[in-house]
């Protein structure tokens, strides 16, 4: 799997345990080995630009998810689809202060963004109350097992703003 990570920030993100936690999911999810998938970085002016274009919704937003080839999650049986997964982008100063508002780090939140994301590409929406709970408790079941299987890596993000705000 081809995982890309762009970080277009002056945020100190730990862009190798993303790489880990995508790869992961990727894998959980039977995704095709020669699936690509990228992800970017971007400050909220970016974010918001990106939110507003898009969604038309105002002010920046945590996660964006855009699929390129539709694939969906591969089953044990049968061979996994080819293609283009698509693009994540992500904002750490909103993931920062969503992480802050639910009392764990801002990089649990940036690995729960990038499961999120990864799911939206696969097809999983929250639009409705069942589908909400069968994507989340996916969510929270692939970020759990992520990190009991990240074995001690390190787990350093730092959120602060660029220099000059």
């Amino acid at each position: 799997m081809s995982v890309d990570l762009l970080n277009e920030t002056e945020v100190d993100v730990d862009l190798d345990e993303l790489h880990r936690c995508a790869s992961y999911v990727m894998g959980q999810m039977h995704v095709h080995p020669q699936a690509d998938l990228c992800v970017r970085i971007v400050d909220e002016a970016a974010m918001e630009t990106l939110h507003v274009q898009w969604m038309d919704l105002p002010g920046p937003t945590d996660v964006m998810s855009f699929p390129m080839d539709e694939l969906r999650p591969g089953k044990d049986d049968e061979e996994p689809q080819e293609g283009v997964l698509g693009d994540i982008v992500l904002c750490p100063t909103v993931a920062a202060k969503q992480a802050a508002e639910a009392g764990h780090t801002a990089e649990e939140e940036l690995l729960l963004l990038t499961v999120h994301g990864i799911l939206h590409l696969l097809g999983f929406d929250h639009a409705e109350p069942a589908e909400r709970r069968s994507m989340f408790e996916l969510q929270r079941r692939l970020l759990l097992t992520f990190l009991a299987s990240s074995d001690g890596h390190s787990r350093k993000v730092r959120i602060t703003p660029p220099t000059g705000e």
